[in-house]
């Protein structure tokens, strides 16, 4: 494999395929280099994606890696970036394995990593019965028995999404609530019931959600639970000094450019939008952009 080129993507997903796909039409020579341990791996199906509605993320990507990689000007590598950094010509990126490759520009389609809460089941359960988006999974648990676990304003906001989904709802804040007295008014009002003991497990068969045990012995039946966890970037972004907002995603203007010229990201690295849709349309322009950027440095 060569070890210089136009593009280097980091991360393999939907993102990263999208913007090698719209790169390598444009004949820039790109290389994908993906840890192969993609956020939504223990997910049954996918959703709200028009064409592929109700696939396995894998399959999905899958079809999508055969079909980028179709063109000659993309090269696909399984790895992991350990070092990102710039001299006077190159970004120069290297790898777990010693690899070290050079490009002239960078997109970070690298991902997140959620950050998984200290309860016995519950990440066995993640993205099978314990879900994070209601427009990826909420009409599949229309109507069920479901749970909220979160407190606070996060937690008020994130109710109304779900309400309209099921009215047997309850929020779990796993210790006392946060939510002001205006917000538990509200709840009443809507009849979500509030849970503030502190979570033992989650039980649960093979993923599939069973009851919710607390640490003073209650038990909660359940069918689905919607999580908001936090997450942390999936690669060192100190190297190259770039730049997070408020939230933690890496901060990007509207062409997708990161603080950092010539280092651009796009997909769940940049946005609380966590959908294969909306990854797929960031990397497809990110890919258009840097193709721009490239062509009018050269002409």
């Amino acid at each position: 494999m060569q070890n210089k080129f136009d593009v280097i993507i980091i991360g393999g997903s939907y993102a990263g395929l999208s913007a090698a796909m719209a790169l390598g039409r444009s004949l820039r020579n790109v290389l994908i280099i993906d840890s192969g341990k993609p956020c939504n791996r223990q997910t049954p199906h996918s959703h709200n994606f028009i064409t592929h509605d109700g696939k396995t993320p894998k399959e999905i990507s899958d079809l999508a890696k055969a079909q980028v990689l179709q063109y000659k000007t993309v090269q696909f590598l399984n790895g992991i970036v350990i070092k990102m950094e710039k001299n006077a010509e190159n970004f120069i990126v290297k790898t777990e394995n010693g690899d070290t490759f050079y490009a002239k520009k960078l997109i970070l389609a690298s991902g997140v990593k959620d950050m998984m809460p200290d309860i016995p089941g519950f990440s066995e359960c993640w993205g099978i019965s314990v879900i994070h988006c209601p427009y990826c999974h909420g009409y599949e648990v229309k109507g069920q028995v479901t749970g909220i676990l979160s407190n606070g304003d996060i937690a008020f906001d994130f109710s109304k999404l779900v309400f309209n989904l099921t009215k047997d709802l309850t929020l779990f804040t796993n210790g006392k609530s946060t939510l002001n007295e205006e917000q538990i008014e509200k709840f009443n009002q809507n009849k979500i019931n509030i849970h503030e003991d502190e979570i033992e497990e989650i039980q649960h068969e093979n993923g599939n959600i069973q009851k919710i045990v607390f640490k003073n012995g209650k038990e909660v039946s359940l069918q689905a639970l919607y999580a908001k966890i936090g997450f942390e970037q999936n690669i060192n972004l100190n190297d190259l000094g770039i730049e997070l907002n408020e939230n933690g995603f890496i901060k990007v203007d509207m062409m997708h450019r990161t603080n950092i010229p010539g280092v651009f990201a796009c997909g769940d690295n940049v946005t609380m939008m966590r959908s294969v849709a909306n990854a797929v349309a960031q990397g497809n322009f990110a890919g258009a952009v840097v193709n721009k950027e490239l062509s009018e440095e050269e002409f």
